[in-house]
């Protein structure tokens, strides 16, 4: 067998200084809040949750409704319109702005992931695109949305699946990564 020379990681060299999320003062706060009112199971109402995420900077509209044990990366980075639901064990990984539009659906245990790294690179530079999921969208429990994702108007992520790209309007997908099985019809 012969013998490459190849390129190979090398986490020393990381750098991702030129990433500046807010203070350390404005990240500690928000942790501890987030710990003690958000991310936990006391069973705190979803008004107060929603207004500690306003005290720091989420845009949030109507009737929000926020279960226990959400993780919220950085609030100042999250705008969720109305009627939008997020279950236990949502985690909002945003490194950048996250938009939930109204009548939004997120399921018990699904992932909003907004980074990730240049896998090419020998120094795994931090990457951080940001994700839209459109009105009337379900994301089901335990799936991952990744950066960069806009899931389309009314789409559905299945249980356990991957967007990797783009979800178009009323489709509806399922596996890892997610593919394309079929049109969701709603009736009234």
């Amino acid at each position: 067998m012969e013998k490459t020379s190849k390129a190979q990681t090398n986490l020393s060299g990381y750098d991702n200084s030129w990433y500046q999320p807010g203070g350390f003062v404005k990240q500690l706060f928000w942790y501890l809040t987030c710990r003690m009112f958000i991310n936990t199971y006391l069973p705190y109402p979803s008004f107060l949750k929603v207004w500690l995420l306003k005290i720091f900077g989420a845009k949030v509209g109507l009737n929000v409704v926020i279960k226990p044990k959400v993780n919220i990366k950085y609030p100042w980075f999250l705008d969720i319109q109305d009627h939008v639901w997020i279950g236990e064990n949502v985690w909002i990984d945003n490194l950048t702005l996250v938009t939930i539009e109204s009548d939004v659906c997120l399921s018990q245990g699904c992932l909003l992931l907004t980074g990730n790294h240049n896998y090419t690179k020998s120094t795994f530079d931090l990457i951080v695109k940001g994700i839209t999921i459109e009105k009337g969208a379900w994301i089901g429990a335990k799936a991952t949305v990744c950066p960069g994702v806009q899931v389309g108007s009314h789409a559905v992520l299945t249980v356990n699946s991957v967007a990797t790209t783009n979800l178009e309007a009323y489709g509806i997908y399922q596996g890892n990564p997610a593919k394309y099985i079929k049109t969701r019809n709603i009736t009234s």
